[in-house]
């Protein structure tokens, strides 16, 4: 649940932990065997179900789900290793010298009760971050609880920075994508704002991209996605870019590998980015951001 604050009071929750240990009433009210957490900045599909049989056939305290990561962003990740029976052995929080890249996908299914003592031990320790990677996860492994790691396979994007976030968008225009938006099966809802429908001119060009509704299209688009109500003006190009709903590229305006922020204007003629460059732009209303 959001925290609340207002001007007589309230604060933000303190860390991962608290903002579990802040809805503990709500949750001792469900009664619940087990509690699954999830992070919010995670892109992926998965059946939880399954790895809740998981944790309750291996009889777990906690079950934590893992994958793969390249060895070089390793270093961002909580990282663990396992043994041949899935059982944890080690886990650092964003070890600068990681040993494994085998990484927490910071979703975690607890047996409750366990939970609720670790959270309220956590919440009594003056000195802790309050943080499930930092504090909760080492403090159960060091009391020789049973923790698991779950594999997961398949698409998963941690996408905590501009960069990774328009990796993310990116990896949608790949043929081979395994996210899949338009499986029926398994399907991605969010809310329709049953706008008019995307309008590309004859003079447009349009290729490998994603366009939302009530976009209007008059330039040169490439390898982009643009959210709703998008338009890209006459003699405008954007290419490998992620333009949010409401904003505009004026005339003669390039855009190249950025990521556009809400209702921004980019002004007529301006230049951002190199079509084949290594770096990625953050563009807002008021500067723009090499990362």
């Amino acid at each position: 649940m959001p925290p609340f604050t207002s001007e007589s009071g309230g604060r933000w929750y303190k860390g991962t932990a608290n903002a579990i240990y802040e809805n503990v009433n709500f949750i001792e009210y469900l009664d619940p065997n087990y509690v699954l957490i999830l992070s919010g900045d995670h892109i992926y599909k998965m059946d939880y179900k399954k790895m809740l049989d998981y944790h309750i056939e291996k009889q777990a305290h906690c079950t934590i789900s893992v994958i793969e990561v390249p060895w070089d962003e390793a270093s961002r990740f909580g990282i663990m290793d396992a043994d041949e029976d899935g059982r944890i052995t080690e886990f650092a929080e964003k070890p600068e010298n990681p040993k494994s890249n085998l990484a927490s996908m910071g979703i975690y299914i607890f047996n409750w009760d366990a939970l609720k003592a670790y959270l309220e031990m956590d919440a009594n320790d003056p000195d802790s971050s309050n943080d499930f990677g930092k504090n909760i996860i080492p403090k159960m492994l060091a009391d020789k609880n049973k923790m698991c790691a779950y594999t997961f396979e398949g698409y998963w994007k941690d996408v905590g920075t501009v960069k990774s976030y328009w990796e993310a968008n990116m990896d949608l225009l790949s043929e081979d994508n395994e996210l899949n938006l338009y499986c029926k099966d398994w399907r991605i809802f969010t809310k329709n704002r049953n706008l008019p429908p995307q309008y590309v001119s004859d003079r447009a060009v349009v290729k490998n991209s994603l366009v939302n509704e009530g976009c209007i299209i008059d330039g040169h688009l490439e390898k982009s996605i643009l959210f709703s109500e998008v338009s890209v003006e006459k003699g405008a190009k954007v290419c490998n870019s992620v333009i949010l709903s409401g904003s505009v590229i004026e005339e003669g305006a390039t855009v190249c590998n950025a990521v556009v922020m809400e209702g921004v204007r980019v002004k007529k003629g301006t230049s951002i980015g190199e079509e084949n460059g290594e770096h990625v732009y953050l563009v807002s209303k008021d500067e723009i951001i090499k990362e």
